[in-house]
C-alpha cells in the first residue's frame, strides 16, 4: 500500500483527465498552487509564502508566468498542460509522468511542450512518458518499453527498441521509422 503524500516527493503526474478536471474557473497561479494540496483549486488551504515564492519559480522556469492570472477555461490546452506540469512540480519530484502529453496540440504548442519537456529532463527530473506517437519521445528519453494487449513486449535503449520491425509489429503496419537528431518519426503506414 502506497500513501499519495509520500508519493508526492517521488513522481509528478500529468494526464488529459487531469487537464478535464482542471477546466474550471480557477486562475493557473491557482492551479499550481493546488499542488501542494493534491486538490482542485484552493478553498480553506493556508497557502504559505515558502508555497507562493516556489509557485513563482516554477512560473518563471515553464515561462508561463505571464499567464498566472488567466483563468483556465481561458487557457489553450497548451497553456492549460504547462500549468498542470507546473503543479506536479511543487513537490520536485524525481519523475514526471506524462500520459499521451501531446494530444489536441496544435504546432505551436507541441513545440512550446517538447522545449518545456527537455528543459525539465535537463534539470535532473526523470521523464517518463506514455504515448502512441514517436515523435513526443524528447532526445534526452534513453530507455523505451513498447506494450502491446497490455503486456510488455521489448525493452531497451531506444535506438535498439525504435526500428522498422518492432514498431511495425507494434501497431500491425508496415513503417519506416526515421532517426534525426535524437528525434524518431515512423513514416509509410
Amino acid at each position: 500500500m502506497w500513501d499519495v503524500f509520500d508519493l508526492r516527493s517521488l513522481l509528478g503526474i500529468v494526464s488529459n483527465d487531469l487537464q478535464y478536471t482542471f477546466t474550471r474557473d480557477l486562475s493557473g497561479e491557482e492551479v499550481i498552487l493546488s499542488g501542494f494540496f493534491s486538490s482542485v483549486g484552493l478553498f480553506n488551504q493556508e497557502v504559505t509564502g515558502g508555497m507562493v515564492r516556489k509557485a513563482d519559480q516554477i512560473l518563471k522556469f515553464l515561462e508561463i508566468d505571464h499567464l498566472r492570472d488567466r483563468p483556465m477555461t481561458a487557457m489553450s490546452s497548451g497553456e492549460g498542460r504547462r500549468f498542470l506540469i507546473g503543479r506536479a512540480l511543487v513537490h520536485d519530484p524525481k519523475e514526471l509522468i506524462l500520459d499521451e502529453p501531446t494530444n489536441s496540440l496544435d504546432l505551436h504548442a507541441l513545440h512550446t511542450f517538447r522545449t518545456m519537456i527537455r528543459k525539465i529532463a535537463r534539470s535532473g527530473t526523470g521523464i517518463i512518458m506514455v504515448t502512441h506517437n514517436l515523435h513526443d519521445i524528447i532526445p534526452e528519453i534513453s530507455r523505451v518499453i513498447l506494450m502491446k494487449n497490455g503486456a510488455f513486449c521489448n525493452d531497451g535503449p531506444k535506438e535498439k527498441i525504435l526500428t522498422d520491425k518492432n514498431i511495425g509489429g507494434l501497431f500491425d503496419v508496415p513503417v519506416h521509422v526515421k532517426e534525426e537528431d535524437g528525434w524518431y518519426y515512423a513514416t509509410g503506414y
